[in-house]
């Protein structure tokens, strides 16, 4: 269940500053490591400044962007890489990820869009990780997304993550609810989507709610408690692939630090449940 090169274990929370004095206070020992996104951390000094310093001496972290583009037409942000660098020395974060998508081009688009599923992208794409790794000097992480349509595809979803993975020699940070938002709006099976992802590439994974706009039309919001259905995609995960570190996002709507660790609990639960199959089926 331990990822040594990230320095994660077991279950994760998405630090949010509305989280920020509870968990500078008391760290739920449930929390295993907490995840930020860069941007809204980055030269963040003051009062808010040292809270985010002291809780980060308390748990591991990883970085997850949220502006990035990789996929985007325009050239990546250099000055902007170094930025990010500079952070993850700072906090001693191993590992920084962003989503498989683009945001940007003559100016931010404040959205995550998807990227046309061509072997023109694929080749596009790994090029500018192996850039970003250039210049972090660490591991960086694709992040498969939610999207609500498909421009100009010659591959399906799951052969253009593949292609990505293998061709730029990357890990994956598989999110769960991203998956089952997909299988519903563009009608296909979650699970054997996941099966057909390479177990191996598998970094670390998010679990998060969302909200059902129609029967046929699921928005990814990170906004609700998790559905029954996505514990059920993660235990499909645990039980195909082994037990990896599991992160709980929510953004917003965030209700009181004992329903969040109730959800946090779950994801142990699960993790223990096939450690112990996997620990049981060793001594048989």
């Amino acid at each position: 269940m331990e990822n040594s090169l990230f320095q994660v274990q077991g279950a994760g929370l998405g630090l949010r500053r509305a989280l920020l004095d509870s968990l500078k206070a008391h760290i739920p020992e449930q929390v295993g490591f907490l995840e930020v996104a860069p941007e809204n951390w980055i030269d963040v000094g003051g009062a808010i400044g040292r809270k985010f310093s002291a809780v980060a001496e308390q748990v591991p972290m990883t970085a997850h962007g949220l502006s990035l583009n990789i996929g985007g037409p325009a050239p990546l942000d250099e000055r902007f890489l170094y930025r990010i660098k500079n952070f993850l020395d700072q906090y001693d974060i191993r590992v920084y990820s962003d989503h498989l998508t683009y945001c940007a081009d003559d100016g931010h688009l404040y959205d995550l869009m998807p990227i046309p599923f061509t072997e023109e992208a694929v080749q596009h794409v790994v090029k500018r990780i192996h850039q970003v790794e250039e210049i972090i000097e660490r591991p960086f992480v694709i992040e498969n997304a939610s999207y609500y349509a498909a421009p100009s595809n010659e591959l399906s979803e799951i052969e253009f993550i593949n292609a990505v993975l293998q061709e730029a020699d990357c890990q994956l940070l598989l999110d769960i609810n991203n998956i089952y938002v997909n299988s519903i709006n563009h009608q296909y099976d979650s699970e054997e989507f996941l099966k057909a992802l390479p177990s191996e590439r598998i970094a670390y994974a998010h679990i998060a709610g969302h909200y059902n706009e129609d029967i046929d039309l699921i928005i990814d919001t990170h906004g609700a408690d998790v559905i029954d259905p996505v514990w059920k995609l993660l235990e499909v995960a645990y039980q195909e692939f082994g037990v990896f570190p599991t992160l709980l996002e929510r953004d917003f709507n965030i209700p009181p630090m004992s329903e969040l660790v109730g959800e946090v609990d779950m994801i142990l639960n699960l993790q223990q449940k096939y450690l112990g199959q996997k620990n049981a089926s060793q001594h048989a």
